[in-house]
C-alpha cells in the first residue's frame, strides 16, 4: 500500500506525480529544483543558494513524512555543471554525519527541467 506525502512546506507538484510516496517502511521523494514554496517560484541564483532551497525543500517533505535526514538510505543528484561539484558537495554534506550518510550517485546531465543547475531526490527508510 502507498501513501501520497504532501506539504505546503515544498514545492507543489507541477505535473502528474507527488512530492514523496511512502511504501511500508520506505520513503521515494520526487526530485526536487529550487522552487520556493512560499511563492512557487522558480530561484536560480548561485549554486549554493538553489542547493540549500533544494535541501530544505528535502527536508520539509522528510518532517512530513515523519523523518529527518539520518533516514536517508540513497540521495541522486542531477547537476547541469560538474564543476559545481565541490560547492554542492559543501552545502549537501551540513546536512549529513559524514559517518552515517547515504549511498549517493551524482550525475552532470544535459538539461533539467526549467534548465535548472540542480535536481536532488532522495529514498529514506524507517
Amino acid at each position: 500500500m502507498k501513501k501520497i506525502i504532501f506539504t505546503k512546506d515544498a514545492p507543489a507538484p507541477i505535473g502528474p506525480y507527488n512530492q514523496a510516496v511512502l511504501s511500508g517502511n520506505t520513503l521515494y521523494t520526487s526530485g526536487q529544483i529550487a522552487i520556493d514554496p512560499k511563492t512557487g517560484e522558480l530561484m536560480i541564483g548561485s549554486i549554493k543558494q538553489e542547493t540549500q532551497l533544494i535541501m530544505e525543500n528535502l527536508k520539509a517533505i522528510l518532517k512530513e513524512a515523519g523523518m529527518t535526514f539520518e533516514n536517508v538510505i540513497k540521495s541522486s543528484i542531477f547537476i547541469s555543471d560538474m564543476d559545481n561539484f565541490l560547492e554542492i558537495n559543501k552545502i549537501y554534506a551540513s546536512y549529513f554525519h559524514e559517518e552515517t550518510a547515504p549511498a549517493r550517485e551524482t550525475v552532470e546531465v544535459s538539461r533539467l527541467p526549467k534548465s535548472v543547475n540542480i535536481e536532488i531526490s532522495m529514498i529514506a527508510l524507517f
